[in-house]
Parts: structure tokens; sequence; C-alpha cells
């Protein structure tokens, strides 16, 4: 178990930086083995708390995205690995998301997906694109809603939309995430015995939201 986890991506990752709101932005790129279906963007967490495109949750969910035929795009926030720029609590890291979906993936079919402060960036990312740009999927994993004022899912997205969370998580409360969701009457989908970071149960989190994506 630990072996697959400590695995990259893919062995052909493509290492880029491209221009953003605050400087360059480090942007990692994975392929499917055909002709992708279109491109997911996935975002990290926290960058003050050692958030970065390498995390293994990030990891995951890149993973999940390209064997479901999606290419994969990660990259790291503002002031986080190569990327410019200092953490800016959630806004500019918004621009940087749109700015890597601008440049990357101006159309065709999109996918957004985050994990923790990278999911509550990734709320305020679709509240921007939703009117103007279909989105196949939206997933969002550990959401830091305890922690930041995570933006609701709009109403025609929620059928979309997977909301993954672990119950024994201590970083970000269950409880916390039900109570974003309930208003909205958005379902959460609960991993037994999960820690924020899912460890020992990453093969899972992949296969949950590799069996959304086919869906």
């Amino acid at each position: 178990m630990v072996g697959w986890r400590e695995q990259p991506v893919n062995a052909q990752t493509d290492w880029r930086q491209i221009p953003g709101p605050a400087g360059v932005l480090e942007v990692a790129i994975d392929q499917p083995a055909a002709e992708p279906l279109g491109t997911a963007v996935v975002a990290h967490p926290h960058p003050l708390f050692g958030g970065t495109l390498n995390n293994k949750v990030v990891q995951t969910l890149a993973k999940a995205f390209v064997q479901c035929g999606w290419t994969a795009v990660r990259f790291n926030f503002r002031g986080v690995g190569d990327s410019a720029g200092a953490y800016d609590e959630g806004r500019g890291e918004r621009d940087d998301l749109l700015c890597v979906v601008n440049t990357l993936a101006p159309e065709g079919r999109l996918c957004l997906a985050g994990f923790s402060f990278g999911a509550f960036v990734t709320s305020h990312a679709v509240q921007e694109l939703h009117s103007a740009r279909a989105l196949d999927h939206l997933v969002l994993v550990g959401t830091a809603a305890s922690r930041f004022a995570v933006a609701p899912v709009p109403q025609e997205l929620h059928l979309r939309t997977l909301i993954v969370h672990g119950e024994t998580d201590d970083t970000v409360p269950l409880s916390s995430v039900l109570d974003w969701a309930r208003p909205q009457s958005l379902p959460v989908l609960v991993v037994p015995a999960g820690g924020h970071f899912f460890h020992g149960q990453l093969p899972l989190l992949r296969d949950l939201v590799a069996r959304h994506l086919r869906a």
C-alpha cells in the first residue's frame, strides 16, 4: 500500500511554468493513455501548512482523473514551490486557479477538484466559472468548511458534484461540512474511520472518485 502511495502520478509528468497573476505558476500535467476527454484542474491544501501539488491526496485525485481518461493539471499556488508571489488568504489563490484554467484549458470539457484549502478555493472559482463555462465534474475532498467561508455549489451542478470527507477528520470536523452542505441538500460521502489525509485509504479515495467520474 505504501509503495502505491509513493508512486508519481505519471512517469511522464510534464512540468511547466506559466504566467500567473502574481508571477509564474508552477504546473504539473499528466496525460491519460488515450485521447483525453478534457482537462481536470486539481487544487492543493493550505500553502502555510505544507500544502503543495505533490500532496498525496492531490496526487490521488490526479491519478483518478488520468485513469478515467482526463488530463490532470496540478499547480502550486502563489508562494509555493517555484510559483511566485505570497499567500493571499484564498483571494489570489482563486485567481491562480482561474489563470490555470484559462491558460491550459480555455475550451473543451472541464473538471475542477480540490483538497482542504484547495476545496475552499475551488468552490469560489466555480462561482466565477459556472455561468460562463460548463463543468463536467466537481470533486471536493476534506473541504475546509470549519476554517473558511466555502461557497455553495450551484444547484445545477449538484448531480455532477462529489463531496468526500473522513468520518474522524480532526483537522476539519465532519460536522462543519455537514453544516455547510445541509442548507444546500448536498450529499456528503463519508469514509468510515477516514482522517483528513486518508492515511491507508488513498486507494479507496481514488476508486470513489473514479466511480463518480464514470457514473
